[in-house]
């Protein structure tokens, strides 16, 4: 069984109980990070630190839980991308959770974002620029045995990669899809 946490419900619960769980069948927890630039996080409203994420990450872990953790392309903006990439990478490292998923950012009309986005102070990351922070976000990311995914429908170009062993592999493919190599996928197909 598989459940969804968070930083805040993973704090309520002690070790031996995480392991309680764990011994009565709970196998997986999946969690949304989004982000692990603290700026980015306080402006979602994410109610936790990129520090509370990795102690309740690795607390799941401890117990023998297995991690998914979503992250955001795209959440942090513009002005804030390289830093939410490098971010991301750093907390994802120290959680080194089983499995990563990457979405990227598809605003939503009425949402607060979208009134940044359409007051200017939000800016949208076009395809390319959501590839070069994937492209970092992988570089800053090291994995003992996780899969990293951003095969996503709202993602620009799927990958699946073992991590540490393709990551250079799943570097080069991004710069090859960044040079015009690799078809990205048109916006009509991609949803949330």
């Amino acid at each position: 069984m598989g459940l969804y946490a968070n930083a805040k419900s993973l704090k309520s619960k002690t070790l031996d109980e995480l392991k309680a769980l764990k011994d009565h069948g709970l196998g997986i927890v999946y969690i949304g990070l989004e982000t692990g630039d603290d700026v980015t996080l306080k402006k979602i409203n994410k109610g936790a630190t990129a520090n509370d994420m990795i102690q309740m990450g690795r607390k799941a872990g401890a117990a023998g839980i297995k991690l998914s953790i979503t992250v955001l392309l795209g959440i942090a903006g513009k002005r804030r991308s390289k830093i939410h990439a490098q971010e991301t990478g750093r907390v994802l490292s120290a959680i080194d959770p089983e499995y990563v998923g990457a979405l990227s950012l598809m605003l939503i009309l009425g949402t607060p974002l979208y009134q940044d986005y359409v007051s200017g102070e939000f800016t949208l990351l076009e395809s390319a620029e959501m590839l070069e922070e994937l492209k970092t976000m992988i570089a800053a990311t090291d994995l003992s045995r996780g899969l990293f995914y951003a095969n996503h429908a709202s993602n620009y170009l799927p990958i699946k990669a073992r991590l540490p062993k393709e990551k250079e592999a799943t570097i080069k493919l991004i710069d090859k899809a960044l040079a015009g190599k690799v078809a990205l996928k048109p916006e009509y197909m991609r949803a949330l």
